[in-house]
Parts: C-alpha cells; sequence; structure tokens
C-alpha cells in the first residue's frame, strides 16, 4: 500500500475504532472530521479496569502528513500520556511506529495496577492493532 493510502485511513479519527479491540468498548462522543489537524479535540469513551466506564480526553498536537502525528490526554485514565504515530514508505508498503510515553496516576498503587493490568492491557491493544492491520492492508 503506498503511504498516501495509509495515511488516508490513519488520519481520519473515525478509523480507531476498527483497529481498537472489542473488550474496550471503544466509543467516539464527538464529532470529528474525516482528516485530523492540530487542535483537534476527541472525547471517547472506552471501558478500562474492571469493565468500568471511563471518559478518555486526546488533542491532536502536532500533524505532518503524511509522516506523523502527536495525540496527547488532555483528560483520561493516565496522569500523562504522549503518542507519536510514524509512517514510512518501505520496499514491502508501509512502516508504522508507535511511540508512546505515559506515566500512571495514584502514585504507588497506580505503580502496582500499572504491573498487574496495565502493561498487558496496553500490549494487547497494540497486538491487535498490529494483527487488524495486516488484516485489512495485508
Amino acid at each position: 500500500m503506498p503511504l498516501a493510502e495509509a495515511w488516508t485511513f490513519f488520519c481520519d479519527p473515525r478509523n480507531l475504532g476498527a483497529i481498537t479491540p472489542d473488550w474496550l468498548c471503544f466509543d467516539i462522543r464527538s464529532e470529528v472530521p474525516p482528516c485530523m489537524y492540530p487542535g483537534l479535540i476527541i472525547e471517547y469513551r472506552i471501558k478500562a479496569l474492571a469493565g468500568l466506564p471511563m471518559t478518555w480526553v486526546t488533542e491532536i498536537t502536532h500533524v505532518a502528513a503524511p509522516n506523523y502525528f502527536v495525540d496527547e490526554q488532555r483528560f483520561g485514565p493516565y496522569r500523562f500520556w504522549h503518542h507519536q504515530h510514524h509512517f514510512r514508505e518501505v520496499d514491502e508498503g508501509v512502516e508504522m511506529t508507535d511511540i508512546v510515553h505515559y506515566a500512571m496516576p495514584y502514585g504507588v498503587l497506580g505503580l502496582a495496577i500499572h504491573k498487574l493490568v496495565v502493561a498487558e492491557r496496553l500490549e494487547q491493544v497494540f497486538a491487535f492493532r498490529q494483527q487488524k492491520l495486516a488484516t485489512l492492508f495485508g
């Protein structure tokens, strides 16, 4: 797949649900355009720990089409969340690299929850995305 085609998919926030595991019950609550832009605020509803519903608000802070974009949490489950999405055309298609920096709230309790649940859940989410993208785009 060409980089431009991959960007068309990833720049549309409405496609995020298609690459998110069902167990998160991911639902975009805000109106979103067909392509993101810097300053775009997106409100989601997810079911996180123990299936409890939670609001997560992110802002798209940087966009350099078709090479990368950055989303940052403004309100949600983390004390800090900064997620870089990089795209690069390679011989086999498009290489996508996620760079995520985050911190848990609640001090020592948050660290324990991270170790017991959150780290594995994040790995599951990104593994699911990798599999789903391979299915969608070969």
